[in-house]
C-alpha cells in the first residue's frame, strides 16, 4: 500500500490530503454502494461522493471535449451497435479500457473536497487496481458485488436498473448483452480484490442496506468518527 508521504513521490497530486484520507466503495453495478454510502454519510457525518452521479454529467463534458481536441467524432456511437450487436465480452472490455481516464477525472473531483473528515466514494469505476496505489491500508476500501438473484430482484425493484436509457431496435437483447456485461465486470472487479487484499462483500438480500452499511462501518471503523 502507498503512505501519504509516497504519494507525491509516485506523481499522485494529494495538495489536500484528501485522496490519503478517502474511503473507498468500489464493485458491481446494483450492490447497494449509494445506498450504504448515504446511510454512512448522514450516520457519521461524513461526506459521500457519488461516481456515477460525476460520470454521466461533468465527465461526460470532459469526454466530449477530449474528443474534440482528439479530433474523434463527437456524438456516441449508434446505440444498436454498442448495445445489441457488441458481445457482452467485448462490452465488458471497452468498459474496463474506459476506467482508468475516468478515474482521473474522479480523483481531480475529490481533490477539490476537504472535510474535517473521511470522504466516502463509491462507484463502480473505483477499481481496486485503481484504488489501491493511494491506500495506506486495505481497510480503506471494500468490493461490494450482488449475487445474480439480488441483480435481479434489482431490476424488479429499481426503475432505473431496468431502463436500458437508449432506443434500439432490440430492447431485450441490449438488456441482456447489458447484464452479462455488468457480471463480467463485477467477477473481474473481484478477482483483482483478491488478488490486492482487498475486502469483498457480496449482497444476497438476506440482509437489508442497514446491515449492510453496519458490515462496511465495521471495516472502515479505524477511520470513522466516533459517535
Amino acid at each position: 500500500m502507498t503512505s501519504h508521504n509516497s504519494l507525491a513521490d509516485s506523481g499522485i497530486w494529494d495538495p489536500f490530503g484528501t485522496l490519503h484520507r478517502a474511503l473507498w466503495i468500489g464493485g458491481g453495478q446494483w450492490a447497494g454502494k449509494s445506498t450504504v454510502a448515504r446511510l454512512l454519510a448522514f450516520r457519521y457525518g461524513i461526506t459521500a461522493y457519488h461516481y456515477d452521479y460525476h460520470d454521466a454529467r461533468g465527465h461526460n463534458d470532459r469526454r466530449i471535449a477530449r474528443r474534440v481536441g482528439l479530433g474523434e467524432p463527437v456524438t456516441e456511437a449508434d446505440p444498436d451497435d454498442r448495445w445489441v450487436h457488441s458481445t457482452p465480452e467485448e462490452m465488458a472490455a471497452q468498459t474496463l479500457a474506459g476506467f482508468p481516464e475516468r478515474f482521473e477525472w474522479a480523483l481531480d473531483d475529490l481533490r477539490a473536497l476537504v472535510s474535517g473528515h473521511p470522504i466516502v466514494a463509491e462507484g463502480w469505476g473505483l477499481r481496486p487496481e485503481l484504488v489501491v496505489p493511494l491506500l495506506d491500508s486495505p481497510r480503506r476500501m471494500v468490493v461490494m458485488v450482488p449475487t445474480p438473484e439480488f441483480r435481479r430482484h434489482q431490476l424488479r425493484e429499481l426503475p432505473r436498473a431496468a431502463s436500458l436509457g437508449h432506443r434500439v431496435s432490440d430492447p431485450a437483447r441490449a438488456q441482456a448483452n447489458r447484464l452479462a456485461r455488468d457480471h463480467l465486470v463485477a467477477e473481474d472487479a473481484v478477482r483483482d480484490a483478491h488478488r490486492l487484499g482487498i475486502r469483498v462483500i457480496e449482497v444476497d438480500g438476506s440482509r437489508d442496506a442497514a446491515a449492510i452499511a453496519e458490515i462496511v462501518a465495521d471495516h472502515f471503523g479505524p477511520y470513522l468518527p466516533e459517535l
